[in-house]
């Protein structure tokens, strides 16, 4: 059976990934997706498994087109230090250089887009703009960073939480949001993978949700699903004005 794959079904391919809208890939027009499309492939990875090790040799970018992961440190002792979470058109792998400085696991289940390096250096050098685009992915990265370090050493244990919950219903990809009206998200992460991204232990971080909770700030349906009631009053409470 032939794998032969025409420039139409590449094309197609690209179009209607999530991908195309809020990643990288948006630097390219529309009649280049093809020759995108052929520099990449796809996958698709189960939950709990991991397709960024840390330390490992860094052959590939990968942009997220569905589903989210969490990327982690290992620290010397062999505890995990979480220190994000990606979403569908995250670019994964900017600043790696020879091996990949964190690992990234499937939060129950990721589909991905994969760039190999050689093909990524073809696509930048035809076009120019993702290039510049990839310059200010770089420069996203550095100021989530900084707002990490503010957040870990700066913040109480209830802004923290505060910050993540207006973080998860925002994204680095979204419009903001309207805070005049409750706001609903899913959290896929367990609450240790929380409490570890936020630098606190798992009994404070479910004690802050009951007290947000008795505060009627919340709601949570299930184990994943919250819905933000009064999304003004925590982006109060996260940037430390309550």
């Amino acid at each position: 059976m032939s794998s032969f794959r025409s420039s139409d079904d590449m094309h197609d391919r690209c179009v209607h990934c999530i991908g195309r809208v809020d990643s990288i890939c948006n630097a390219i027009e529309d009649c280049d997706l093809a020759v995108l499309a052929s520099e990449s492939s796809k996958m698709t990875v189960s939950g709990g498994r991991s397709f960024i090790d840390e330390g490992s040799p860094a052959h590939d970018f990968f942009v997220v087109t569905g589903g989210r992961a969490k990327l982690f440190t290992l620290l010397p002792d062999g505890r995990r230090q979480v220190t994000g979470f990606a979403e569908g058109g995250d670019f994964l792998g900017l600043a790696a250089s020879d091996s990949y400085a964190f690992s990234a696991e499937a939060l129950g289940g990721v589909s991905l887009c994969r760039f190999p390096h050689a093909s990524m250096q073809r696509l930048t050098a035809r076009f120019p703009n993702l290039e510049h685009r990839l310059r200010e992915e770089a420069s996203r990265e550095l100021a989530l960073m900084q707002a990490r370090m503010t957040l870990l050493g700066r913040k109480t244990a209830r802004e923290r939480l505060a910050t993540f919950l207006i973080e998860r219903c925002q994204g680095p990809h979204r419009a903001a949001p309207v805070l005049k009206q409750p706001i609903e998200i899913d959290l896929p992460m367990p609450r240790t993978d929380i409490a570890d991204y936020l630098g606190l232990t798992i009994e404070t971080v479910s004690r802050t949700f009951s007290l947000f909770r008795r505060e009627k700030l919340i709601s949570v349906r299930g184990i994943t699903h919250i819905t933000l009631l009064d999304p003004e009053r925590i982006s109060a409470i996260a940037d430390g004005m309550e």
